[in-house]
């Protein structure tokens, strides 16, 4: 027994070792395993847990054999925890606090919150605590980034060559704002771009010279009067009147051969009549109806003024919509009945809106994916009219001959991917899906023969002439795109293939003679726009970039596609307005609201709001 335990304790003594704590004064020994160190770690929590421990480099070589029996290093812990927050500038946070502000739009008046400023002093600031600024400082702050982001939309557009533009008038809270957004592609990544111009109260009747006299204003304070394709509005008779009498004189290709003739008149009255005149200076560029208003109104006008003039139709259809009027009625104002719905078929019924398109065809298609026997136990508990098989089956015939309809208004209000030449093959694809072929010419019979259109969509990529069924209308409209890139060829600046550089140097006595006869010099260019189109044409590349391997295309294209089909942006700006104007900030002023509108709108152009001003912040 006494040999083994000996044996035992020569067996400890090869695997422990015995230490001394140096912050014990060298007094204390601690015996601990060669492998692990936790009987060590435990005494420095218990007898020193106030002393920071400092690792401490082993004494002697690598290879040394007295480092032998030192302790082996245990693996460390990764450390998954938050890094220590960096310090940034006051102006940073200014900054910071600015885009939460515009962006999630929230009142000035977040600043002084006092939540929000202890929030904020949490922040670390160089040299000291983060510090909200005061109300009037941050509003201050404000108007002073709303000129930045002026100064830049203003250095941007400068460098577009084409602009369209959206507008419309918008009425809330007793109050109505005239509302203009500008669009186009950018030249470099062939992407659409887009930024607000204005959303300024508009006083007074909303008369078509009033419209056109605020318009003019808006499109010269940011140097657009020659620069604008289009402007897009809907169908409202004094936003067409107002385009239709401002609408710049036809140039007369005579008018250089005509012989200028003097008149004298009084400086006087010029004077006199200058504030007659101030109305003939104003010009508005062309006009383009909203093609999503047009599409609605044949979707809901159109549509219900054919089904109530067949007697076969008519009766049907007034009791359907009739009995789906109740539903709606009933579950938008009760909480009780919308409970009811709710737990019969776990969704809600969809309300329609006058303002929001395709909503009545979206409200019964809900209503025609109810079982009838669902839908009558809706209706009789809510002590409603029950519907019928003739009537659950009109709604379901109604939806299926509409979608359609529905499919090309929701494509002609897009924004990022939909181009003016996206209207022409949406009108073919639903005249050949929809009976409604005469309401749909009718409607569109100014886009249906318009060679703007034409080309628009021809010089979009993902069209070309794919869309065009009629041999005959493909040779037209290659025809049409061959003439326009001819008129693009004189603008080149550079040589063309074919032209060789003797020919490009001429005499100083026949170089109007030499261009008069320059033969050879026509057909090569020609031939360059030909070849230009069949190559365009042939290309099996659908996207908007491939058009910079076709210059003259491209040119035409940037032109023609500037100009979206919809308004729906401009409405879009509104939806915004309406989240910023609510009832709780009545005392907002119109300038301070377009200012925080056109902020949030515009904030992918805003650079002093983005982290990437001045340095990457560390937020």
């Amino acid at each position: 027994r006494e040999r083994k335990r000996a044996r035992d304790n020569n067996v400890t003594l090869e695997r422990n070792i015995v230490v001394n704590c140096t912050l014990c004064g060298g007094s204390k020994s601690l015996s601990t395993s060669k492998t692990s160190n936790s009987n060590l770690m435990k005494h420095l929590q218990k007898q020193h847990a106030s002393t920071k421990l400092v690792e401490k480099e082993p004494e002697g070589n690598v290879g040394d054999s007295s480092s032998v029996d030192t302790i082996p290093a245990k693996q460390r812990k990764l450390d998954f925890g938050q890094p220590a927050a960096q310090s940034i500038t006051q102006p940073q946070l200014h900054r910071l606090i600015a885009r939460y502000v515009v962006e999630d739009m929230k009142p000035i008046s977040t600043v002084e919150s006092h939540a929000f400023r202890q929030l904020i002093s949490h922040i670390p600031v160089r040299g000291r605590a983060g510090k909200a600024p005061s109300r009037k400082t941050f509003s201050s702050f404000l108007d002073q980034e709303y000129a930045n982001m002026e100064s830049e939309l203003k250095n941007t557009l400068d460098m577009v060559e084409y602009i369209s533009t959206t507008a419309d008038i918008w009425t809330v809270h007793n109050k109505s704002f005239l509302g203009v957004t500008a669009h186009w592609i950018n030249a470099q990544n062939m992407k659409r771009e887009k930024a607000a111009l204005a959303c300024r109260r508009f006083m007074g009747r909303h008369t078509y010279d009033s419209i056109a006299s605020e318009l003019d204003n808006i499109n010269s304070s940011h140097g657009l009067s020659f620069k604008i394709t289009s402007t897009v509005t809907d169908n409202g008779s004094n936003f067409v009147k107002a385009f239709k009498v401002y609408q710049p004189p036809p140039q007369s290709d005579d008018s250089e051969y005509e012989e200028d003739e003097v008149t004298f008149v009084s400086i006087g009255d010029v004077l006199q009549n200058g504030a007659d005149d101030a109305d003939d200076a104003i010009s508005l560029p062309p006009h383009q109806r909203c093609a999503s208003h047009t599409m609605n109104l044949i979707s809901c006008t159109d549509v219900e003024k054919w089904l109530l003039s067949e007697a076969a139709t008519k009766t049907i259809y007034r009791s359907a919509t009739t009995k789906c009027a109740g539903l709606w009625n009933k579950a938008s104002h009760s909480t009780v009945a919308a409970e009811i719905v709710e737990d019969i078929i776990t969704k809600k019924l969809l309300v329609p809106c006058t303002t929001k398109w395709n909503s009545f065809y979206y409200a019964l298609e809900r209503i025609s994916k109810i079982p009838l026997v669902e839908l009558n136990t809706i209706s009789s508990t809510l002590q409603l009219k029950c519907f019928n098989e003739r009537e659950h089956q009109c709604i379901r015939e109604y939806c299926a001959v509409m979608k359609p309809l529905t499919v090309a208004l929701n494509i002609l209000q897009g924004e990022d991917q939909c181009f003016y030449g996206t209207l022409l093959p949406t009108l073919e694809s639903l005249m050949t899906k929809t009976l409604a072929i005469k309401n749909v010419k009718t409607r569109f019979a100014h886009v249906l023969g318009s060679e703007d259109a034409l080309l628009a969509a021809v010089t979009l990529p993902k069209f070309k002439l794919r869309w065009l069924h009629d041999q005959a209308r493909k040779d037209l409209a290659k025809a049409r795109l061959l003439v326009e890139c001819r008129k693009l060829l004189p603008e080149q600046d550079q040589l063309q293939p074919g032209t060789s550089a003797t020919n490009t140097t001429q005499h100083p006595g026949s170089s109007k003679e030499d261009e008069f006869f320059s033969f050879e010099e026509n057909e090569d260019i020609y031939a360059t726009a030909e070849g230009e189109v069949a190559e365009y044409l042939k290309s099996g590349a659908t996207g908007l970039d491939s058009l910079n391997h076709f210059p003259m295309i491209k040119k035409l294209s940037l032109k023609l596609n500037a100009t979206t089909p919809s308004s729906a942006p401009v409405e879009r700006l509104f939806s915004l307005g309406n989240l910023i104007l609510t009832p709780k900030r009545n005392k907002l002023s119109d300038h301070k609201f377009e200012k925080l509108l056109l902020l949030r709108y515009n904030f992918s152009l805003i650079s002093s709001l983005t982290c990437t001003r001045t340095t990457t912040l560390p937020f």
